[in-house]
C-alpha cells in the first residue's frame, strides 16, 4: 500500500476512535513525530511499529495495510510477510500471511490486544516461536498455537525459514467503536 494511503486510513482510524495524535503516539509508546510522518505518508514504518500502533485502535494489521492479497511487509531484521487471505466472520476476523525467515531471524511482535491468537505452521526449516520466555521450537510440518495478547518472540533455529502464519482477532476489536446517543448522532466509545 503507498505510503499516502496507509498515512491516510491511520488518520481516518485515529479520528474515528476519538484520539488525537498525542494520545496514539502514547498508548502505542510510539514517538508523536514518527506518528504524524507516518500519517502524512513521509515515513515508511515497521512491522513492528504498525502491530504497536493497531493494538491501541483495536485493529488486525490489514486494517492499516489493506486486504488486497500479495501486500507485504517488512520488519527491521528482515522478517518478510505477504498477505495470502483476510476474512471477516461473524466472530473474529481471519489473515493469513506468509512469512519467510532469514538465516539469523530474531524478531520480538509487540502485544496485538487480548483474545488475539496466533497459530504458525513451519513449512520449511525450525522456528522458536511463542510469548517472550515460553517459546516452543516447531518443526517442519509442525503448528504451534499461542495467545499474541503480549510480546512473542519468532527466531531461526538453523538456516531459514517459512511458514504459514494465522493470526485470528476477536469481532469486537475489529468493529468500530462507536456509541449512538439520544440525538442519533455517535461518539467513539
Amino acid at each position: 500500500m503507498p505510503l499516502l494511503h496507509l498515512g491516510a486510513r491511520l488518520r481516518e482510524l485515529r479520528t474515528e476512535r476519538g484520539l488525537s495524535l498525542s494520545e496514539l503516539a502514547r498508548r502505542a509508546n510510539v514517538g508523536k513525530g514518527s506518528l504524524s510522518e507516518i500519517e502524512t505518508g513521509r515515513r515508511n514504518p515497521t512491522v513492528e511499529t504498525l502491530y504497536a500502533i493497531c493494538e491501541p485502535l483495536g485493529v488486525p494489521l490489514t486494517a492499516l495495510l489493506g486486504e488486497d492479497p500479495g501486500a507485504d511487509s517488512v520488519s527491521e531484521n528482515g522478517l518478510r510477510t505477504v498477505l495470502l487471505s483476510v476474512r471477516h466472520l461473524p466472530e473474529h476476523t481471519v489473515e493469513v500471511f506468509r512469512a519467510e525467515f532469514p538465516v539469523g531471524a530474531d524478531h520480538t511482535s509487540p502485544g496485538h490486544g487480548a483474545d488475539v491468537t496466533e497459530h504458525l505452521t513451519i513449512t520449511s526449516g525450525a522456528m522458536r516461536v511463542g510469548p517472550v520466555g515460553d517459546e516452543t521450537t516447531v518443526e517442519a510440518g509442525e503448528t504451534f498455537t499461542w495467545s499474541s495478547a503480549g510480546p512473542h518472540r519468532y527466531t531461526t533455529v538453523r538456516g531459514p525459514g517459512e511458514g504459514i502464519l494465522v493470526i485470528i482477532t476477536p469481532r469486537d476489536r475489529t468493529q468500530d467503536r462507536t456509541q449512538v446517543l439520544g440525538d442519533g448522532s455517535s461518539r467513539p466509545t
